[in-house]
C-alpha cells in the first residue's frame, strides 16, 4: 500500500512540486479507500442503474487506470496483477480493447471485494517503486500521475452519487452515514442579481496549473450584458414551481423534456417522495425532510430550463458563469466539509455557492473550444469523444473533492440525467425587453419560509 512518506525535498533541490505530487497521490488513494469503508461487501457489488457503477468497480477501475497508463509503460519489470482485469475494469477506452458493458458492471461478483483490495495494494506498492527509482519525476510520468489523481477524484464523487442511487432504490432507505440532520433556522430571501457588463472576455484554462484537456485552449468570447443570481435555486422555490403546475404545463418545457416528463411521470426532483402530504428526500444521511432553504439538486437540464422559464429568467451560459466566478475564492460546501448534502446559502455573503453544494446547469452545449485537439492514443479518449449531445455544468457539488474545484472546470451530462448533485442558478439579460410569452409576471412567491418546516402547500 502507499504508506511510505515521500522524501522531504531540499530547499534548493527543485523537487517541491514532485514531493507535493507524491503526497497528493498517497492522500487521494487513501481517501478512496476511506469512502468505501462504511459500505458492506454487498453494498459495494450492486449497481443501481445503467449510468451508475458499483463501488467495487470504481475501486478497481481507478487502479486499472494507474496500472495501464503509468505502471505498464514506465515501471521496468512491472507485473500485471491479473490480465483478465483489463476486460473487467476498462471504462470506455477503445484503444485498450474490449470491456465489460457498462450496464452489466453489477454482474461482476468476481473478482471478489477482497481481490479488488489486493489489486489496489499491488498497484500502490508499484507506484511507490516507481517513486523510489526516480521515474515519477520524469515530465511525462508526472503528467500521467497528475491526470490519474484528478481522475480518481472524479470517481470519489461518483462513488457517493452511485451509492446514493443504490440506497434510494432500497426499500429500507439505508443511510451511507448516520448523523442527525439539523435544519438551519432562517428565512428564505429573494435572490439578488449581480450585473456584469459583458464585452469581449477570455475564458478557459491558461495552462499554468493542471486542467483537463477540455478546459482549453483559452479563447475569446463576446458576452452581452447579463446578471447572475447570487445564490442557487432552493427547494422552497422549486416546491412553488411544483405546486403552480410546473410539471403539468407543456409551455414551459423543451419538446424532448416534455416527452420525458410524460413517459417517466416526473412530478418532483429525483429522490423526492411524498408521504402523508409531506415531501421527504433521500440523502446520503438517509430519508430526510426536504429543507426549503437548501439548494435543489438531482434535477435534469430539462427541469432546470423549465424552472428558469417559469421564473421569467434563463440559465447562464458557461462563459457567463466562468466570468462571474473567476475572481471569487474557490471555497464552499464540498467533500472536505463532510456535510454530504447541499446546505442553505449564508446571508450577507454577496455571491454565494459558486463552488460546492450542487453542480450548476448551464445553457451551453458540451462542445470543443476553438483550437481543441484531443491527445494521441487512448488518453485522447478521456473527454473529446463525448463532445456531442451533452450539456455543460459548472462549479462543484457537496461531494466534489475540494482540490478539484476551479473556475474553468467543465462537467458534462446528458440533459435527462438526474442522479448527480445537479442544481441551477438563474440568469437574466440586462437589457429591458418584453418576451411574447411570460408565464409568471411574479416569478417566485414572496412568502417567508423557515428551514424548520415545509411550505404549507406541502402539508
Amino acid at each position: 500500500m502507499l504508506t511510505r512518506p515521500a522524501v522531504a525535498p531540499s530547499p534548493d533541490s527543485g523537487t517541491d512540486a514532485h514531493a507535493s505530487l507524491a503526497r497528493r497521490l498517497i492522500e487521494t488513494r487513501a481517501r478512496t479507500n476511506a469512502l468505501a469503508e462504511p459500505l458492506g461487501v454487498e453494498d459495494q457489488c450492486a449497481q443501481a442503474h445503467d449510468d451508475a457503477s458499483p463501488t467495487k468497480w470504481h475501486l478497481a477501475h481507478t487502479s486499472w487506470f494507474f496500472e495501464t497508463f503509468v505502471l505498464q509503460p514506465f515501471l521496468p519489470g512491472y507485473r500485471t496483477f491479473d490480465e483478465r482485469f483489463a476486460y473487467c475494469f476498462n471504462s470506455y477506452y477503445e484503444a485498450q480493447g474490449e470491456r465489460q458493458p457498462r450496464p452489466s458492471r453489477g454482474l461482476l461478483t468476481r473478482p471478489t471485494s477482497g481481490e479488488v483490495r489486493a489489486y489496489r495494494n499491488h498497484v500502490d506498492e508499484a507506484l511507490q517503486d516507481l517513486e523510489e527509482i526516480g521515474r515519477a519525476e520524469e515530465p511525462e510520468v508526472a503528467a500521467r500521475l497528475e491526470l490519474g489523481i484528478d481522475h480518481e477524484m472524479q470517481h470519489q464523487e461518483l462513488i457517493l452519487t452511485d451509492i446514493l442511487a443504490l440506497f434510494a432504490a432500497n426499500p429500507l432507505r439505508p443511510a451511507y452515514r448516520d448523523r442527525p440532520v439539523l435544519l438551519q433556522q432562517c428565512e428564505r430571501r429573494e435572490p439578488t442579481f449581480v450585473a456584469h457588463e459583458g464585452g469581449l472576455v477570455e475564458i478557459g484554462a491558461d495552462g499554468e496549473a493542471f486542467c483537463f484537456d477540455n478546459e482549453g485552449p483559452r479563447h475569446r468570447v463576446f458576452l452581452e450584458p447579463f446578471a447572475l443570481a447570487d445564490q442557487l435555486v432552493t427547494n422552497g422555490e422549486w416546491h412553488a414551481f411544483m405546486t403552480d403546475g410546473g410539471y403539468r404545463d407543456p409551455r414551459l418545457w423543451l419538446s424532448d423534456g416534455w416527452q420525458i416528463v410524460r413517459s417517466e411521470a416526473w412530478r418532483a426532483p429525483l429522490y423526492w417522495e411524498e408521504r402523508d402530504g409531506t415531501w421527504l428526500q433521500m440523502t446520503l444521511l438517509g430519508l430526510q425532510a426536504v429543507d426549503p432553504a437548501a439548494p435543489v439538486c438531482h434535477v435534469s437540464f430539462y427541469e432546470a430550463d423549465a424552472f428558469a422559464r417559469w421564473a421569467g429568467k434563463r440559465l447562464p451560459t458557461e462563459a457567463e458563469w466562468e466570468i462571474a466566478a473567476v475572481d471569487l475564492p474557490v471555497e464552499g460546501n464540498m467533500l472536505g466539509q463532510d456535510a454530504l448534502r447541499p446546505l442553505p446559502a449564508r446571508s450577507g455573503r454577496g455571491v454565494t455557492q459558486m463552488f460546492g453544494d450542487a453542480w450548476e446547469w448551464t445553457a451551453s452545449a458540451y462542445s470543443p473550444y476553438p483550437g481543441f485537439r484531443a491527445a494521441a492514443g487512448a488518453l485522447g479518449e478521456y473527454n473529446g469523444k463525448f463532445m456531442c449531445n451533452q450539456m455543460v455544468l459548472r462549479g462543484a457539488s457537496c461531494v466534489t473533492p475540494d482540490a478539484q474545484a476551479r473556475a474553468t472546470y467543465r462537467n458534462f451530462f446528458y440533459p435527462h440525467q438526474r442522479w448527480q448533485f445537479n442544481g441551477l442558478r438563474l440568469a437574466r439579460d440586462e437589457e429591458r425587453w418584453t418576451p411574447a410569452f411570460r408565464p409568471h409576471p411574479a416569478p417566485i412567491p414572496r412568502e417567508s419560509i423557515t428551514c424548520h418546516d415545509l411550505p404549507d402547500e406541502a402539508r
